[in-house]
């Protein structure tokens, strides 16, 4: 979105980088043509909201590579809080953006030495293993961070998934059941540890996702992606070598979820020629029909 400038004045830059704070919203570009134009020079008269303000254009600079302006914004935070490791730290994401990684994690290295419960440096640490390919130290440096912040359940989500780029799938399970202890509501996370158990195979883990599935769709029965995960679990069991009361009970639901899924989405659909790649998708899922005994 562009911006007449001449119309607006330093307190108008400041509500609007205020209210882009408030609703996290980066808007890099817009930062910093506006702080060019309009802020960089009146940024005394916000008071004391110009630091938080020079952190939103340090980030902005970094995100569209104006690394000039982000090392005049650190200047200016470093003159008023000399030392400060909240300052260290913009040093190292420049750095970091500049693809220096080893400096970035030796400054970042320090800041946690002198404050091991601050959890941003280490959070760009990981960052930095990751951006290296380093997924086996990546993973090692997160089971430490969490050790200390078991409750940050992004760092779980990021763990499960370098665990599932590792093939850990038993291990990215471990990981989404500790985020679904904080969300037990969320028809998404019991939605993705069904997915994972069914990656795993074998009866057992099938019989889990069963489970994880039919509560993701008990909690959202809109989740197109958990009845269809219902549907390929009682397939499976139809298809198995179960009892035949217990795999008669699986076609059935089987039937079910797919009659479900059906419902949700063929009066709805705005794709043209619905009905021929119905037709082709079923053809290509042939092998998962469902057998009579």
């Amino acid at each position: 979105m562009s911006y007449n400038y001449e119309e607006m004045s330093w307190a108008d830059v400041r509500d609007l980088f205020r209210k882009w704070r408030e609703d996290n919203e980066r808007r890099s570009d817009d930062v910093i043509q506006l702080w060019i134009a309009i802020l960089e020079d009146k940024i005394r008269k916000v008071g004391n909201e110009r630091h938080l303000i020079l952190e939103q254009v340090i980030i902005a600079a970094l995100d569209v590579a104006r690394f000039d302006i982000a090392v005049e914004c650190t200047k200016r935070l470093s003159l008023e809080f000399p030392g400060s490791l909240r300052v260290q730290k913009f040093k190292a994401m420049r750095l970091e953006a500049l693809e220096r990684y080893d400096e970035a994690l030796d400054v970042l290295d320090a800041i946690i030495k002198k404050d091991e419960t601050n959890a941003a440096p280490r959070k760009r640490k990981i960052a930095i293993l990751k951006a290296k390919g380093k997924r086996t130290e990546a993973i090692k440096e997160l089971c430490e961070y969490l050790k200390k912040f078991m409750s940050d359940q992004e760092a779980w989500h990021e763990l499960c998934n370098l665990y599932l780029a590792e093939g850990e799938y038993a291990k990215a399970a471990f990981c989404m059941e500790e985020v679904l202890l904080h969300n037990p509501h969320s028809h998404l996370i019991h939605q993705r540890i069904a997915e994972i158990r069914y990656t795993m195979g074998g009866m057992e883990n099938i019989e889990i996702a069963k489970t994880y599935y039919a509560q993701a769709v008990k909690l959202n029965a809109n989740n197109l992606r958990a009845l269809y995960g219902l549907y390929l679990c009682y397939n499976f069991i139809a298809n198995s070598r179960a009892v035949v009361a217990k795999r008669k009970d699986a076609q059935k639901m089987a039937q079910w979820a797919l009659e479900q899924a059906t419902k949700k989405t063929t009066p709805t659909s705005k794709i043209t020629n619905n009905d021929k790649y119905i037709a082709a998708l079923e053809s290509a899922f042939g092998s998962m029909d469902l057998k009579s005994n």
